[in-house]
């Protein structure tokens, strides 16, 4: 589309006035994000509440409990909850998937916070088949399992484990990644790019011939409640929600407000904008611009038909950019390790 017309001149004149007064009224950029509804932060599906129920039922047969959580967030979203309910007493292992999305200076202190609690880690990139991982996960699994009390499982020799976490972080893909290593075999377990793919607690899935060593793939589960703003926008930003329901706009202003709070300004470059900016519609429309994100849309005072920059799709490339690496490797919890 040729975006040399009158309407979307007089808009991009517009922008810059916008840009000039911003420059003009704050040199500084937000230290707080602004409080959005809490009620577009909860999505809890009725197949949530279903899969929790269906995973108590099936500990009695589970030896041990592995947690996959997104690494960009390793502490922020968790599900609290699975504490008391799912691993309780069962071996437990925490694997921070997604390891190839942050930085590896942050690696030693994620290590120390955990190993501060006495929580055993596996960091992995289930893309990577040469994942150090990936290879250690299996033999810590099976070491945990023969020092603990399995109870009624004690002369049973195979051994059963239930992979647990919230939606999307990638716990049908580890699933997939330890058969194929161990058993050269191909997906056994549904993956999508979209959280809830996996809606049920499926039948036992074969991960080792030797040892012998069955999974059970479960469903994501969010708390009812995320805890706060902040919280559920990292949420949404790791695509961990349905991100329609929060609006990529909002989320994209909270990317853009956590980049400028760590200064880190790679979107300058990324974008091919020339200075940094606190003001997530003028990011937005010059991203639109820049990729020809055109829309034609009617002026109900005039009745004429304008051209605007299309601040949606704009704002969704902005999203992709961030998952694909693009923005940086970005662990959003810096702050609180």
């Amino acid at each position: 589309m040729n975006i040399t017309s009158h309407n979307l001149t007089f808009y991009c004149q517009s922008l810059n006035i916008r840009k000039m007064v911003q420059k003009l009224v704050s040199e500084t950029f937000r230290s707080t994000f602004r409080v959005i509804d809490q009620e577009v932060l909860r999505w809890f599906p009725g197949h949530m509440g279903r899969g929790l129920k269906q995973m108590q039922q099936k500990l009695k047969s589970v030896d041990c409990v592995l947690e996959v959580h997104d690494a960009r967030i390793p502490i922020s979203g968790r599900n609290n909850d699975f504490k008391t309910i799912i691993f309780g007493v069962k071996p437990h292992i925490l694997v921070l998937n997604k390891v190839d999305l942050i930085d590896s200076k942050h690696i030693i202190n994620i290590k120390n916070y955990f190993k501060d609690k006495n929580q055993q880690i596996v960091l992995t990139n289930c893309k990577n088949q040469h994942c150090k991982g990936i290879q250690k996960l299996l033999p810590m699994t099976c070491d945990l399992i023969s020092k603990s009390d399995r109870f009624n499982r004690n002369n049973l020799n195979e051994f059963c484990v239930m992979i647990i976490g919230v939606p999307n972080v990638g716990k049908s893909s580890l699933i997939n990644a330890l058969r194929n290593r161990y058993l050269h075999k191909s997906k056994a377990s549904p993956v999508g790019a979209n959280p809830g793919i996996t809606k049920s607690v499926l039948t036992r899935i074969k991960i080792s011939e030797n040892p012998l060593i069955y999974t059970l793939d479960t469903p994501g589960i969010l708390t009812p409640n995320v805890p706060n703003t902040e919280i559920g926008l990292k949420l949404a930003l790791c695509n961990l929600t349905q991100n329609h329901l929060i609006g990529e706009s909002i989320i994209a202003d909270y990317l853009l407000y956590w980049l400028n709070k760590h200064e880190n300004f790679n979107y300058l470059k990324t974008f091919n904008l020339t200075e940094k900016s606190d003001d997530i519609l003028t990011i937005l429309a010059q991203i639109a611009l820049a990729k020809q994100k055109i829309i034609k849309c009617k002026d109900v005072a005039t009745g004429s038909y304008v051209y605007k920059p299309d601040l949606n799709t704009a704002a969704k490339i902005m999203l992709e950019h961030f998952s694909n690496g693009s923005l940086g490797k970005i662990m959003l919890d810096v702050d609180l390790i």
